[in-house]
C-alpha cells in the first residue's frame, strides 16, 4: 500500500509541475501579446489586445492555482480527501479559482464582442450566467456541507492541525 500511495504522490507531483509550466507558458504568451498590442499604439485595438492578454493571465491564474492546490493538498498535507471539511476545503479552493477566472472570461469576452462582434454577446452572457450558477451552487454546497461537518467536529480538528504543515 505504500508503494501505491507513494506512486500517488509522484503522479501528483507531476501534474502539479505540468500545471505550473503550462501558466508559465501562458503568463508568457499574454506579455508577448500585451507587449505586441502597445507597439501598435494606444489605441481601441491595443486595449482589446490588452484585454486578451487579461483573459490568458486568468486562465494562467487557474493552472498556478490548481498546481498549488495540488501541492498543498496531495503532497504536504497527504490529506484523506473523505472527511466533509477536507472536500469542502478542497472544492472551495478550486472553485474561488474557477468562478474568478470565469468572471474574468466573461467580461474579456463582453468587452470584445461589444466592439467586434455584436452577434457574440449572448454567448458572453451565457458565461457569465453559468458563472453565476456555479457561484450559487457553490454557495449550495457550502451550506449542506456545514451540516455534515456538524456531525464530525473532530473532522474539523484534524484539518485545522493539517494547516500547520503549510506554515
Amino acid at each position: 500500500m505504500k508503494l501505491a500511495t507513494n506512486v500517488f504522490r509522484l503522479m501528483h507531483g507531476l501534474m502539479a509541475i505540468f500545471f505550473a509550466l503550462a501558466a508559465l507558458i501562458l503568463i508568457a504568451i499574454a506579455v508577448r501579446i500585451g507587449w505586441q498590442g502597445l507597439m501598435g499604439g494606444l489605441d481601441q485595438a491595443a486595449a482589446q489586445t490588452i484585454i486578451e492578454a487579461v483573459g490568458l493571465l486568468a486562465a494562467a491564474v487557474v493552472a498556478l492555482q490548481i498546481a498549488e492546490t495540488i501541492v498543498e493538498e496531495e503532497i504536504v498535507r497527504d490529506a484523506d480527501i473523505s472527511a466533509p471539511t477536507r472536500v469542502r476545503r478542497f472544492l472551495s479552493r478550486f472553485f474561488v479559482v474557477i468562478i474568478v477566472a470565469l468572471a474574468i472570461e466573461g467580461l474579456v469576452a463582453t468587452f470584445k464582442a461589444m466592439h467586434e462582434d455584436t452577434a457574440q454577446l449572448p454567448y458572453a452572457a451565457s458565461i457569465l450566467m453559468a458563472t453565476a450558477l456555479l457561484l450559487a451552487a457553490w454557495g449550495v454546497f457550502v451550506h449542506l456541507n456545514r451540516s455534515a461537518e456538524e456531525l464530525e467536529p473532530e473532522a474539523m480538528e484534524d484539518a485545522k492541525n493539517e494547516d500547520h504543515k503549510l506554515k
